[in-house]
């Protein structure tokens, strides 16, 4: 059976505007996700990432009318200017990595950690704001710090899986060995898996 390999980092708007949308798909066609935060940092290292603040004005300039029109488009409301971003990006990732390893909701849990940074203006590098969130989608509030270690390792891997698969960018989704980046290229995931 397919399998989705969902490389993403929640420091990502393209990310956050992907919604629930993957989920969706998912279930349409009877296939798993593997839900794989990663360093998109270190990614970039090796793959000519190019940080916010080092883009030309052009690109800065564009990337706002883009998340903007995006988000008229898929119909998620989203704050351009987060108060509390970049932050450190670890700690929700490790959480979305323990709720994965106990089952749950994860889809809806990392995009409820997402919506904390580009809608509620929270800090997603806070333990209480991920509390919350863990809460708000049924599951233990105590996942934040629970078996860290593992999540840890686990965060550190999915940095070289991604590596390994080529990823360059966040959301990022794998389908047989094709690579499938952005949150505007879902109807192609769906496509794809159309043919299965």
């Amino acid at each position: 059976m397919a399998r989705i390999d969902y490389y993403f980092t929640p420091l990502s708007p393209f990310t956050y505007l992907a919604g629930e949308r993957l989920e969706e798909i998912a279930t349409r066609h009877r296939v798993d996700i593997d839900y794989k935060p990663f360093n998109l940092m270190e990614v970039g290292k090796h793959t000519g990432f190019v940080p916010l603040p080092d883009r030309p004005e052009a690109r800065k300039t564009y990337r706002l009318q883009e998340l903007k029109r995006i988000s008229e488009y898929v119909g998620l409301p989203i704050n351009l200017q987060p108060k509390h971003w970049p932050t450190n990006p670890v700690p929700a990732c490790t959480t979305i990595i323990s709720a994965q390893m106990v089952g749950g909701a994860v889809g809806k849990l990392a995009h409820r950690i997402m919506r904390a940074v580009w809608l509620d203006d929270e800090d997603m590098a806070e333990d209480h704001v991920l509390r919350k969130c863990l809460e708000d989608c049924g599951f233990d509030a105590g996942l934040t710090d629970r078996d860290m270690l593992s999540a840890v390792e686990i965060f550190e891997k999915n940095t070289n899986d991604a590596l390994n698969a080529q990823i360059f960018g966040s959301p990022s989704y794998v389908v047989d060995h094709h690579v499938f980046w952005g949150q505007d290229r879902l109807e192609y995931v769906d496509r794809h898996l159309a043919k299965h």
